[in-house]
């Protein structure tokens, strides 16, 4: 591995309909399209994304509501916070950089949104990677003891405004980096962490955060519902990938999952908790240009 962060990346706010993305774009070959995952921003990616440069045209942003991309207002529906919004969003980013087709590696709520993306927009998708995900419809249907007292942060955040939201906003550093995950996100990239740091003090990526769960809840739990008993399937290969020591693999067969939603899977654990690409870099990278080449 090289390392080296975002060297060689333009950083720059793209508008795409609604919103302003930050976005990071770097590297040369065929587009590659990262999403990041909740709390993070596209700074995750840093430990990898000088490799992945090497080999393709990386695109990274941040989703809408996280980092520095813009808030677009609330809807009572919540779908101007859900996964298909975000996948429009990213389809459209690529259209506008000059990339009709792509492949696509989200982590988390970015996995969420880019199977999304594969299921909205079939044509636009090459090859996609989800990690450490399940759909959202499968995690609520499937809801036992072990995801509400595991998992509890999926029905706080979706509970009604603004009870999560001012209950972090007492110190949301806290509650983003020790409450729910143990202080682990501290150690990662210093750049990263200071950035995590500064946007979850702002209470309108707090408000998107939320908003973004409650989508989680209600319609983008609905379009799985009904993609489901419409028998649409993602057509375009699929890799996933899951935390060997995360909740995934303790409750869920991942590949048996995801097989009942899509033709082509493959895929594997990697030896890791949740934030793989952070905590176990070369074996993520390795995986990743296995399948994306």
């Amino acid at each position: 591995m090289t390392g080296g962060g975002f060297d060689g990346y333009e950083l720059s706010q793209v508008t795409v309909g609604e919103v302003s993305l930050r976005v990071r774009v770097g590297g040369s070959g065929p587009p590659l399209l990262l999403l990041h995952g909740y709390p993070e921003t596209h700074l995750m990616w840093a430990g990898i994304a000088a490799d992945l440069a090497q080999d393709a045209t990386v695109v990274a942003p941040d989703l809408r509501g996280y980092g520095d991309s813009s808030k677009p207002p609330t809807v009572p529906s919540h779908e101007s916070y859900g996964k298909r919004a975000m996948a429009a969003d990213g389809v459209a980013l690529m259209r506008q950089l000059g990339f009709d087709s792509f492949d696509v590696v989200g982590h988390d709520r970015g996995g969420r949104a880019a199977y999304r993306m594969a299921l909205d927009s079939p044509d636009a998708v090459r090859r996609l990677t989800v990690m450490d995900v399940i759909p959202t419809g499968e995690v609520w249907s499937r809801a036992d003891d072990r995801f509400a007292l595991g998992y509890w942060h999926w029905a706080f955040l979706a509970l009604a405004e603004p009870i999560p939201e001012t209950i972090i906003g007492h110190d949301p550093e806290h509650f983003f980096f020790d409450a729910e995950f143990g202080g682990i996100l501290r150690g990662f990239d210093a750049e990263a962490v200071a950035d995590y740091a500064r946007c979850v003090r702002d209470p309108g990526v707090v408000h998107a955060i939320c908003e973004d769960y409650r989508a989680g809840a209600t319609c983008d739990r609905q379009l799985d519902d009904e993609d489901r008993a419409a028998g649409r399937r993602i057509t375009s290969p699929l890799q996933v990938l899951w935390a060997g020591r995360g909740a995934l693999a303790a409750w869920y067969d991942p590949l048996a999952v995801w097989r009942d939603w899509a033709d082509d899977v493959t895929g594997q654990a990697i030896d890791s908790g949740h934030f793989m690409v952070e905590e176990r870099p070369a074996e993520t990278l390795a995986a990743l240009r296995a399948f994306h080449r």
